[in-house]
């Protein structure tokens, strides 16, 4: 049930994939989305969004009827397979050797698919081979002798006039040179194998390979050029070799189009193709996306579904031709709550040929669950184990529900450990985090380590260097507590004293961009969930949370400073709207909550609207772990010293930090004390007091309806989600 959590309005008959495919689950077909010319598909989503869990239910619910094939671009299998011989292969050849074995070996509606285009390329850059010797080469042509073959068809889709060259042709004629001494890539190894190629073809097949071959850059219509300049482009490296890499896969996908073009196929076969590339964000996948995009573009047509993963909200950096993204032309998109699929049709003013990649791709943003989605899941965890009251079963809907906002790899993970899980009295929602998780072939965690590993150790950012992977964690974990860039590079100078290579703050925000997490112009880990793991695992990495104790001693004394000389006005990107509101703030958190009653109990007079807001950037903050007496602070079930308005602005203050925390239910508890306090303030002998008589009314009512005081972009993703 899992694999298809969230995807219900995808994967259905009549939905957006059976369309795309031209068939539905069932074997029926449908009227299909698009074409000739087809859009490639990106799921975008950060980490824990299900664009894996998504293709492989695409796989899982249309391989049987459509032939579609599932690549793990980021597998290392592919790479390891080309170490033995890196002149004559590559990871990208290899993974486009396993697509074409894998429908080699198709058995339904129509049969299985040969590629002699393929074969053809794949046999010329076995001349590259370390030994260089003819029995070399030939051994490794014949790596590929599954390729080109279909048995009982005839004709260039059945293959059949290649089992001559593969049956002893291709050896007879390279051994014929055995005994000389050959460098790799060798001008008579090269003109033995195309002359085996060659001699041995009908015409039909010459003819598609003069025209497939003979238009490689550099070939002028002559195919054996055009394969020799492949193979030395091959052996070039670089960028030479990509080329090279995407022509192969342009003619893989020129044989899967005769096998549907032809009189065979269109009497055989139904739907379309599909190459499901997971984790194309990679280097591998970034290729591929780059190679069929950039040959649709120049007016290449084939009906091969090609969907990819992408972490990046805009598909990825690639596709937008080096402009900033405030310039980029954003992709077409579809939300599935949207309803039906949109149109899409490629650019066809003049220029259309020099558009950047974008123009070639369709954007499926991945779904947040819903409320409904999220309460049937833990629900369906709960009712496994042990029955619990309906009150906490309701508490940790709601825990589940802030903690991921929705984002359905949390989700799933939550509700696992919190199926047996019962929430403190009181409970804060980071309490659901200790709750153990055994996952298959694991021993058991708390669910908090569970889903950092799976979420950021698991998802390092693509162009993370090396020398950072080891610390990302505990970076990430650090920065958890900085709201704005200039408080990011504070902790990152001190965590990363010592070290020869620094990432800045910048380096940091474009890399958590790059892997699909979100921004917010108050937090700079802008994801509530992911922030609230890395506030979690900070608490408890040294005893006593004292390693959040002093990151935030640490900005305290860094604003303090800045404070000091004289200037109180943040960095123009800044989270706050004063030096002295972003120390408190960090004070506040950190131990020094009498001193903040003091600062805003003098600063309130004669200005009350500028200080309700800064009264609500110092209070958004997270709570450190152990007891917690802010709702009976609030209530006044503590004592305080001093004067009325101090008290007041005491209990308000704690009041107001339970609202902002935002890992806690209000209520209409919170409300009414909300309503009073300021309902007391109001009343008071001081310059303004009357006006605060309306901002009861206002964050009292947002209070008992759980919304947020004060907005920014992650807390109304959590209202959204409600």
């Amino acid at each position: 049930m899992c694999e298809e959590l969230g995807f219900e309005k995808l994967l259905g008959e009549e939905d957006f994939f059976a369309r795309l495919f031209g068939r539905a689950p069932s074997g029926a077909g449908t009227d299909p989305l698009y074409g000739p010319d087809l859009p490639v598909v990106l799921l975008t989503g950060g980490p824990g969004m299900g664009k894996g869990r998504l293709l492989r239910a695409v796989r899982d619910r249309f391989a049987a009827k459509v032939p579609v094939i599932h690549l793990d671009c980021a597998s290392p299998v592919y790479a390891d397979r080309a170490d033995p011989e890196p002149g004559a292969r590559s990871a990208a050849t290899e993974a486009l050797v396993e697509v074409a074995r894998r429908l080699c070996t198709w058995q339904g509606t129509g049969g299985s698919f040969a590629f002699p285009r393929l074969f053809t390329g794949l046999a010329v850059i076995a001349t590259g081979v370390a030994e260089g010797t003819p029995e070399a080469v030939a051994t490794e042509a014949e790596r590929y002798e599954n390729l080109p073959q279909k048995q009982r068809l005839r004709g260039l889709g059945a293959g059949d006039f290649w089992r001559g060259v593969l049956r002893g042709a291709i050896r007879n004629l390279l051994t014929t040179l055995g005994g000389q001494a050959l460098d790799p890539y060798s001008a008579a190894v090269s003109n033995a194998l195309l002359d085996a190629v060659f001699e041995r073809l009908a015409p039909r097949g010459r003819a598609e390979l003069e025209r497939i071959y003979g238009a490689y850059p550099g070939a002028a219509g002559q195919p054996r050029i055009g394969l020799r300049i492949l193979a030395a482009d091959f052996q070039a490296g670089g960028e030479a070799r990509e080329v090279a890499e995407s022509f192969l896969f342009r003619a893989l996908r020129e044989d899967l189009e005769a096998a549907y073009a032809g009189p065979a196929g269109w009497l055989r076969r139904v739907g379309r193709p599909g190459l499901l590339l997971d984790h194309a964000e990679s280097s591998l996948g970034e290729q591929l996306l780059r190679a069929v995009l950039t040959d649709r573009r120049g007016g290449q047509r084939d009906r091969v579904v090609i969907v990819g993963t992408a972490r990046r909200s805009d598909g990825g950096a690639f596709l937008h031709g080096g402009l900033p993204p405030r310039e980029a032309t954003p992709p077409a998109e579809y939300r599935p709550a949207d309803g039906a699929p949109p149109a899409w049709s490629r650019r066809t003013d003049e220029g259309a040929d020099r558009a950047p990649l974008a123009d070639g791709v369709l954007l499926l943003r991945m779904p947040l669950l819903t409320g409904d989605q999220l309460r049937r899941e833990t629900v369906r965890r709960q009712q496994r184990a042990e029955p619990e009251g309906g009150a906490n079963r309701r508490r940790i809907d709601a825990a589940v529900a802030r903690l991921s906002g929705g984002r359905p790899h949390t989700v799933i993970r939550l509700a696992a450990a919190a199926a047996a899980f019962r929430m403190p009295p009181d409970a804060n929602d980071r309490d659901i985090l200790d709750a153990p998780l055994r996952l298959p072939g694991d021993e058991e965690r708390p669910v908090a380590e569970v889903l950092l590993r799976e979420l950021v150790l698991d998802q390092l950012p693509v162009r993370l260097p090396t020398e950072h992977h080891a610390h990302w964690l505990d970076l990430l974990t650090h920065l958890s507590v900085a709201h704005d860039t200039e408080c990011a590079d504070v902790l990152l100078r001190h965590h990363q004293s010592g070290h020869v290579h620094h990432l800045t703050a910048h380096h940091v925000s474009r890399l958590l961009t790059d892997t699909g997490w979100p921004t917010c112009e108050r937090h700079f880990i802008g994801d509530f969930g992911l922030r609230q793991l890395l506030v979690h695992r900070l608490y408890g990495l040294l005893p006593g949370g004292a390693a959040w104790y002093a990151d935030h001693h640490l900005l305290r004394d860094h604003y303090a400073a800045r404070a000091a000389e004289g200037e109180d006005t943040p960095s123009p990107d800044g989270a706050f709207r004063s030096l002295t509101a972003h120390r408190m703030n960090h004070h506040l958190v950190s131990g020094g909550a009498d001193d903040v009653v003091s600062h805003l109990a003098a600063t309130l007079p004669g200005r009350p609207r500028q200080w309700c807001a800064e009264l609500l950037e110092i209070a958004q903050a997270p709570y450190p772990g152990g007891a917690d007496a802010r709702r009976e602070r609030a209530q006044g079930l503590v004592p305080a010293d001093g004067p009325p308005l101090r008290r007041t602005v005491d209990q308000l203050l704690h009041a107001v930090w339970l609202c902002e925390e935002r890992t806690r239910p209000t209520g209409k508890e919170t409300a009414r004390t909300l309503a009073k306090l300021l309902d007391l303030l109001s009343i008071m002998d001081f310059d303004g007091a009357g006006l605060l008589s309306r901002t009861a009314t206002d964050w009292s009512g947002l209070a008992e309806n759980e919304q947020p005081l004060l907005r920014c972009t992650c807390t109304e993703q959590l209202r959204r989600r409600r």
